[in-house]
């Protein structure tokens, strides 16, 4: 099998479920590098899954996960560490360590995976918070910071050891329209400043749309669709459509399947007599 040197993701044919019940049938996903594509769909449809097997956290039943050539799923413990390393994740609340600065918050990397002096740390750390505009709250504790702060530190943490993949789970929840504006620029800065690749979990189609390459839609246990802005602006797919428009009528009903009402509420009377 050829590797495609500029592609960094590769998932070909994969499924996943639990039991016989399949979440992915016959994934197919290609990621270029240097790319910033943004993951949506219904809830429950498998977009954190699909992170979960790019970072090896769990095992395509079939198919194959390859990061930068290499099949996640075939890789030892040491192996997945590795390229774990070069990994970064923003979770959805940033999951910052509430007992630690944000300076040593953004160390903790270092501290943990390098042998490098408290100097060169200190270095690191003020250049990564200068990076998301914090480096004048490096002396903050986290339950002093705004919701929009505490995303961008955890930010500066995720790209601490300057990885080549990021990975975001719904990194604009619960911020208000100046920080999420924010962190989705920062987002797309840091990608193209750092050369790195960034894969978005998102509800956010709006924000997506200004700030991604590339647009994937999950539906179906698959890649429903995969394009552009532009493209999904215009699609005329009518679950796309109703997807991008939040149309309330469209091949998504609002009412599950159910008898006729009257018929429902008739046999309802007349078990109560």
């Amino acid at each position: 099998m050829s590797i495609d040197p500029d592609t960094l993701i590769d998932l070909d044919g994969v499924a996943f479920g639990h039991g016989r019940t399949l979440l992915f049938d016959g994934v197919d996903l290609r990621i270029k590098r240097g790319q910033v594509v943004a993951v949506i769909g219904s809830s429950g449809v498998g977009k954190t899954t699909l992170l979960r097997l790019i970072g090896g956290q769990i095992t395509a039943k079939a198919g194959s996960v390859r990061v930068a050539g290499v099949s996640v799923g075939r890789l030892d413990r040491k192996g997945l560490y590795a390229l774990r390393r070069r990994m970064g994740m923003l979770f959805q609340q940033g999951a910052l360590f509430t007992d630690l600065s944000v300076f040593d918050n953004v160390a903790f990397p270092y501290r943990e995976n390098t042998d490098l002096p408290e100097s060169m740390i200190r270095t690191l750390v003020l250049l990564k918070l200068e990076t998301v505009g914090l480096r004048g709250a490096a002396s903050v504790m986290p339950s002093q910071l705004s919701g929009g702060m505490a995303r961008r530190v955890a930010l500066a943490r995720a790209i601490a050891l300057d990885p080549m993949l990021m990975m975001y789970d719904e990194p604009f929840t619960g911020l208000d329209p100046i920080s999420l504006g924010m962190v989705g620029r920062l987002i797309r800065r840091i990608n193209d400043a750092f050369g790195m690749t960034s894969i978005i979990v998102t509800h956010d189609l709006n924000e997506s749309l200004l700030i991604a390459d590339r647009v994937i839609l999950l539906a179906d246990r698959r890649v429903y669709a995969d394009m552009t802005p532009a493209e999904l602006r215009t699609a005329t797919d009518p679950f796309v459509r109703q997807f991008v428009d939040g149309a309330f009528e469209g091949p998504v009903p609002f009412h599950q399947p159910a008898p006729p009402l009257a018929e429902d509420l008739f046999d309802r009377a007349a078990h109560r007599h």
